[in-house]
């Protein structure tokens, strides 16, 4: 694998590392709009370690979808 990485020009090494970082800042930032630390993000760099963890965010609760609607506050209907 060392091989192909060094055999790779410059542009390819410049776009790759563009994408990636483009990957880790928006992931970070859709991990932090559902409430989890964006650091969670990293896992993404590690081989089949990755698998897993976007895995185990796809069927891990979000707080901001599993919150119970708040009764107490009136609705559009109830101001009247």
């Amino acid at each position: 694998m060392t091989e192909t990485v060094i055999h790779l020009g410059f542009w390819e090494l410049l776009i790759g590392s563009i994408v990636t970082m483009y990957m880790l800042i928006a992931g970070g930032w859709v991990l932090a709009k559902a409430g989890r630390s964006p650091l969670w993000i990293l896992l993404l760099l590690f081989p089949y370690i990755n698998v897993v963890a976007v895995w185990a965010f796809a069927f891990m609760r979000w707080p901001f979808v599993d919150r119970a609607p708040n009764s107490t506050e009136p609705g559009p209907a109830d101001r009247n």
